[in-house]
């Protein structure tokens, strides 16, 4: 379906973005990667057989020289993946707002302004095609809440609610949408966390969440859940967002108290 199609992603010198592209290039595309690791990204690239590129999201220009290197290499993109992410806790301070300046809007430039920057170089070039798909990698956080990290709770939040407004404002213009919302994944992000092996709450592997994106494409579906009972814990929130946070704080509780080992060292 994807054979010889252009197919840029960042944050993909490991991880789900890894995974992602080698998906890609297993059905015949053509792929870039970014990461900011030079030497992480140009191993990668090396070993799947992508175009690699050094790039920091939080810049605009460098998003720009980035997909100008991807369509140099491979021509017109025809999906871009925005996938770079970060995770930081809420110290110091213990608190809600107890995250630094600095976490916060790193966060923020990483969740969300990397797909507004990438977003703004490609719609003009899609919108005269009649087509482009754009897939946001958000969080399950993005849709609930990820104890102990506000800003990436509320950045994941604005990264969902960017892929949604962008899904409506150019459907007519024949961009496809999708918005991954993965749970717990074996990803640098999870190390140190206590493994869940089964259960709705597995720790799924990068290319689960690979796997799920694609049947999501295929469908073109929006919302890609590669935890389907993310959808559940969603209904709930949504049918009593007072229940569903006196829920919440009642595991926050049982996490204070050492009785979900491991879950604060996500």
């Amino acid at each position: 379906m994807y054979s010889g199609q252009s197919i840029a992603i960042t944050g993909a010198g490991g991880g789900i973005g890894r995974a992602i592209a080698e998906k890609f290039i297993a059905g015949g595309a053509n792929v870039a990667i970014s990461d900011i690791d030079t030497d992480l990204v140009e191993k990668t690239a090396t070993e799947i057989g992508a175009v690699g590129f050094t790039c920091d999201v939080t810049n605009e220009q460098a998003i720009k020289d980035f997909i100008q290197g991807a369509e140099t290499a491979n021509g017109p993109i025809d999906v871009f993946v925005s996938n770079a992410g970060v995770g930081f806790p809420d110290q110091p301070g213990g608190h809600a707002a107890g995250g630094s300046n600095e976490s916060w809007e790193i966060s923020w430039q990483i969740h969300v302004m990397s797909s507004v920057y990438a977003s703004r170089a490609l719609l003009p070039g899609w919108i005269r095609r009649g087509q482009g798909r754009f897939v946001i990698v958000a969080s399950a956080a993005g849709l609930l809440t990820q104890l102990f990290s506000g800003s990436y709770t509320a950045t994941k939040h604005a990264a969902v609610a960017f892929a949604e407004y962008l899904a409506i404002m150019h459907k007519d213009d024949g961009l496809k949408v999708h918005c991954i919302c993965p749970q717990y994944v074996k990803t640098n992000m999870t190390k140190g966390m206590q493994v869940i092996k089964d259960g709705p709450n597995i720790h799924l592997e990068a290319s689960d969440v690979a796997d799920s994106l694609f049947t999501a494409m295929a469908d073109d579906k929006f919302l890609v859940l590669s935890h389907p009972v993310i959808a559940d814990y969603q209904q709930v929130k949504l049918a009593d967002i007072d229940q569903y946070i006196a829920k919440m704080a009642h595991i926050k509780q049982k996490v204070d108290t050492g009785h979900i080992p491991g879950f604060k060292e996500t």
